[in-house]
């Protein structure tokens, strides 16, 4: 029997507009434009990983997102961020704004998307 490690693959982000919040995604981030697959809007990550972004037909649930980035893509992330004029926390309960943190020797922020989702990049996985 082959056997394969365990690997997340996708997954579906809820949202009030999936052409809107994908674009969002793709634009902050630096990706690639977003394919569509069926009722998807599919974002692409470099590790093979999507977020499969589709219409929610009721209330959103937000989630938590992090995105393991180099210290250049963060640079490059924070700065689209700050031209957007959105808010940024250094911490996920976003009780310290406009700051960043340095935990694990690296650097981290938070941001919310359209709907409320709570994104982080991070350029040292925690406990690392």
């Amino acid at each position: 029997m082959d056997t394969m490690p365990v690997q997340l693959n996708h997954t579906i982000v809820m949202a009030t507009d999936r052409d809107r919040t994908a674009d969002f995604l793709v634009d902050l981030l630096g990706l690639a434009p977003a394919a569509s697959y069926g009722p998807f809007r599919v974002v692409a990550l470099a590790n093979g990983v999507s977020l499969d972004v589709v219409r929610a037909d009721g209330p959103i649930r937000t989630q938590h997102y992090a995105f393991l980035v180099t210290e250049d893509e963060f640079d490059q992330i924070w700065t689209r961020i700050r031209e957007r004029r959105l808010t940024y926390w250094a911490d996920p309960f976003h009780g310290r704004p406009n700051e960043i943190n340095t935990n694990d020797g690296g650097r981290g922020l938070y941001w919310e998307d359209l709907d409320g989702h709570n994104l982080e990049i991070i350029t040292r996985p925690y406990g690392g």
